[in-house]
Order: structure tokens, then C-alpha cells, then sequence
């Protein structure tokens, strides 16, 4: 009889150290991640309007000056409507959002030209600590434009010099003799770019991040209501002296396609000041559902290197980006727009940062330059 009881006993401690073991690995797990969140603000549209010349309209990017406090918008027009050009904005935060155009550059190539009709496609902007703006262009591979990620001249819109991307990322360029189908594809090339500054001081070194919208043609793959699209994020080591250094490439996994969509992707990053965090931006648009936008709080954690990997269709040993949904922009009670860029902003006066998103209207007249303001808690 003692035996049984003992056993009984047994049994009871090893199901009450099991139980007790489950809260530790979720916790475990949330130790993979910051203590964020965010709540919102509120929404101001731009209005229809044309400045120095130029249609305001496809705002693509959206990146801060701290010290001018100021912000620059990349519009993703391929110099269609007028050169291709950034905004630089002015934003109050204070009780209801306001937005005041200053100023508009036009960007120009190295031999200072302006950019032809359908030369460029820039799609983001990220202000560095030496001053100058990185823009990514998803270029246009049907003509034989390739991407690239390029900086320039804050004041000038110059074109200083530009990153080496990957052959693997570069549609035309063959990557070895029998040259496999390869880069990325038609308007789904680097809409996402991001610094990782810990320092403002110029000298210092600083990181750059990018990824494509969606995935590159190897790694496309047939897409069921459960396939996560496949993507790699390129982690870049800025450096005073020296070409910038191709210091990773890891997978980032998408959000399941939604039904019905006919755009989805990933179309903004925002590296957080704690190293290896990423802020991502998905959005999706259908004709049924119209845009969804979700927010993710991202991290390289133990994520496998992918550049050796000749294609992500395969993905049993390799381990991507961890995310978690941190905001469905959904769940506000006002209709969303083609929602593409995304920057941190000034501070509030309880000490949280502002999150701005702005929504690219591809110039068209159902659409509309949103910008919803959030404040951001860490």
C-alpha cells in the first residue's frame, strides 16, 4: 500500500513540475523579444497638390532629422511625373497631426544628371550619420534597370556611390555559366531599407538593412493559404573607411498570402537601437478586403546565414528572422491606405517616440497621402 501511495506521489510531483515548467519556456521564448507596444495617435492626409513644379503623390519612404527635425519622403515616381525627387516635410505631433511641405530635391545620378523616364524606381530613404540619405531602387528588370541601394547628398540629391548587392539579387547579371532564373522580380525589388545607428558621430561605423518586397524568382515557390513567402534580408556594415562590408543575409518569412490579394509584401524596416531588433511593415491589398497592414517586431536571433543558399524553396535546415506580430493597423477604426513607409520620429514629452507610417497614392485619385501617427513604448 505505501508503494502505491508513493507512486501516486511520484506521479503527482512530475505533473506539478510540468506544469510549472510550461510558464518558464514561454517565458523563454519572450526573452527572444522587447517589451513593446504602441498605441495610436491619430491620421492626417496631405491634399492633391502640386509644389515647385512637381506632383506630390507616391510617397514611398519616410526617414527623420533629429537635428532639423524635419522629414524626408522619397516619392517612388520613375520620373514620370516630374524628375525623381524626395520631399522634406515638417510634421507636428502635438494634439492633431499637421504636415507642411518645405522643400523638394531632385535626385541625380553620379554625372549629376537627372534621372530619365523609367531610369530609377526609388522606393525608400534612410538619413545617416555623415549627413547623407541612402535611397533603394527596386529598379526595372523587364528594361534591363538594375536595383540598387545608393547614397546621396542631402542637399544636392547627388548620387555618391552605391552598395554591391548580391549577383543572386540582380535579374541580368549571370551568377555562373548555365545562369538559372535569378534576382528580384518586376516592382517587387527593395522596397525595405533601415540604418542601425548607435552613434551619431560621423566617423563612427553604422548598419544598413534591405530586403526585397517579396521573394526573389529562385526562391518563389507555389503559394497555398499556408506558404509563407520566402524573402532575404541583407545586413550591410557601414564603415569611415573602406567599401561597406555584406555582413549577413538571413530568411524572413512573410505572412501567408491573404485571399484574394493581388499586392503583398514587405514594404518598410526600422532598425530599433538595440542591436539584432528590427520594426517590419507587411501590407497587402485586395479587391475584396482592400489594404491590411500588420506591424512585426523582428529579431536575427539564431537565424542561419542564407548566403550560401542557392535557393530558400527548400528550407528544412535553415532558420529564419523570429517575428512577432506587434500591431494589426487594421483594428483602428479608419479606413487604411496603400500604407509603404515607415520611420521613427521625435519623442512625445512622456518620453515615448513617435512611429510614423505613410501611404504611397500611386497618383491616383481614389487614393490618398495618409499619415498616421503612433507613439512607440520600449
Amino acid at each position: 500500500m505505501w508503494q502505491k501511495f508513493l507512486f501516486l506521489l511520484t506521479l503527482l510531483a512530475l505533473s506539478l513540475g510540468l506544469t510549472a515548467c510550461q510558464p518558464r519556456q514561454v517565458m523563454a521564448e519572450d526573452r527572444l523579444f522587447l517589451d513593446l507596444s504602441v498605441d495610436f495617435v491619430g491620421a492626417v492626409e496631405l491634399p492633391k497638390t502640386e509644389y515647385e513644379g512637381t506632383t506630390v503623390g507616391g510617397l514611398s519612404g519616410l526617414t527623420y532629422d533629429r537635428q532639423r527635425d524635419r522629414f524626408y519622403a522619397i516619392s517612388d515616381d520613375r520620373s514620370r511625373q516630374a524628375p525623381a525627387r524626395f520631399y522634406t516635410l515638417q510634421l507636428t505631433l502635438e494634439t492633431t497631426p499637421q504636415v507642411t511641405l518645405e522643400n523638394v530635391t531632385t535626385l541625380k545620378n553620379e554625372q549629376g544628371n537627372t534621372y530619365p523616364e523609367n531610369g530609377i524606381d526609388p522606393e525608400s530613404i534612410a538619413l545617416s550619420p555623415r549627413d547623407t540619405l541612402y535611397i533603394s531602387s527596386e529598379g526595372i528588370p523587364k528594361d534591363n534597370i538594375a536595383p540598387f541601394i545608393g547614397e546621396f547628398n542631402r542637399e544636392t540629391g547627388q548620387k555618391l556611390n552605391e552598395l554591391r548587392i548580391p549577383k543572386r539579387f540582380l535579374p541580368n547579371t549571370p551568377i555562373r555559366n548555365d545562369n538559372p532564373p535569378h534576382g528580384v522580380q518586376d516592382n517587387l525589388g527593395f522596397e525595405a531599407l533601415a540604418l542601425g545607428i548607435t552613434s551619431v558621430a560621423e566617423a563612427d561605423p553604422f548598419r544598413l538593412f534591405t530586403a526585397p518586397e517579396f521573394s526573389l524568382i529562385q526562391d518563389d515557390m507555389e503559394h497555398t493559404p499556408d506558404t509563407q513567402p520566402r524573402l532575404r534580408l541583407l545586413h550591410y556594415g557601414i564603415n569611415p573607411v573602406g567599401p561597406p562590408i555584406l555582413v549577413s543575409e538571413t530568411l524572413y518569412l512573410l505572412e501567408p498570402i491573404p485571399e484574394s490579394a493581388i499586392s503583398h509584401g514587405l514594404t518598410e524596416l526600422i532598425a530599433l537601437q538595440r542591436e539584432g531588433y528590427l520594426l517590419s511593415l507587411e501590407r497587402s491589398f485586395s479587391p475584396l478586403m482592400g489594404v491590411t497592414a500588420k506591424l512585426f517586431q523582428v529579431t536575427s536571433g539564431n537565424a542561419t546565414d542564407t548566403s550560401r543558399i542557392d535557393n530558400l524553396k527548400s528550407i528544412n535546415i535553415v532558420e529564419p528572422m523570429g517575428k512577432r506580430l506587434l500591431f494589426d493597423l487594421n483594428t483602428l477604426d479608419i479606413p487604411l491606405d496603400n500604407l509603404e513607409g515607415m520611420a521613427l520620429g521625435p519623442y512625445f514629452p512622456d518620453g515615448s517616440q513617435s512611429l510614423i507610417f505613410v501611404s504611397d497614392d500611386n497618383f491616383g485619385e481614389e487614393q490618398v497621402t495618409q499619415f498616421l501617427v503612433f507613439r512607440l513604448y520600449q
